[in-house]
């Protein structure tokens, strides 16, 4: 995203484009709370994920929502997920890292390249309008997720569910972990011993995002 005029024109842009009309609306939409919209308006800045997450769910061009420049909307805009054919689906792979460690503030979410998959293979697991692909960094998930490996996330399932490893947002850091939920409380947990459960709870709720759950892992060897 190439910012050039803050947060208060990007909002401008978006309730003029879209049904969002509040600062409590844009939460709501990107499954956020209040405090963290406030803080972007603080900073006078705006996360490339919340961009990209918009502009995909409105149909708007991210460039013109991130910046100003160009059209709102594409003349021929490419879904997240872009027929190749009848058989195949794009699914496009993001700059933003995922770190199985401590966290990582690498957020970017241009888009830098894509890959195919087997359409009946991707409407099996989830939308696949709504899935992305990441890159992870760091050893916190390990056996199961290595550094390097690149993780498919289905954005629509964000519930958590037991068992299940998810991207989660806690602020501007963005971890993969394995989720459990309990009253009041958020723990992340790591499958690496070496790494001790993160805990959330009380005002840290309102800062939490999972952004969806990991469906599949790819690596390549060294």
């Amino acid at each position: 995203m190439h910012q050039n005029d803050g947060f208060q024109a990007f909002f401008q842009r978006l309730t003029r484009e879209t049904e969002i009309a509040s600062q409590s609306d844009l939460a709501r939409v990107l499954g956020l709370g209040r405090a963290a919209v406030s803080l972007a308006k603080r900073k006078d800045q705006v996360p490339s994920r919340w961009v990209l997450d918009l502009a995909r769910q409105y149909g708007l061009n991210p460039v013109w929502l991130g910046s100003g420049l160009g059209a709102a909307r594409l003349a021929a805009p490419a879904p997240a997920a872009q027929a190749v054919d009848e058989e195949f689906e794009r699914v496009p792979k993001v700059q933003a890292r995922l770190c199985a460690g401590d966290g990582s503030f690498e957020t970017e979410g241009q888009v830098e390249g894509w890959q195919a998959f087997r359409s009946d293979w991707l409407r099996a697991r989830g939308n696949p309008g709504r899935m992305v692909l990441m890159s992870v960094v760091g050893r916190s998930m390990e056996p199961e997720i290595r550094d390097g490996d690149t993780v498919l996330i289905d954005q629509s399932r964000s519930e958590v569910l037991a068992g299940g490893i998810y991207a989660v947002g806690v602020e501007d850091t963005v971890m993969v972990k394995r989720i459990e939920k309990l009253p009041g409380e958020l723990v992340l947990r790591s499958d690496n011993p070496e790494y001790t459960p993160i805990h959330l709870a009380g005002d840290q709720l309102r800062n939490v995002r999972v952004i969806g759950k990991v469906l599949w892992v790819s690596r390549e060897y060294r």
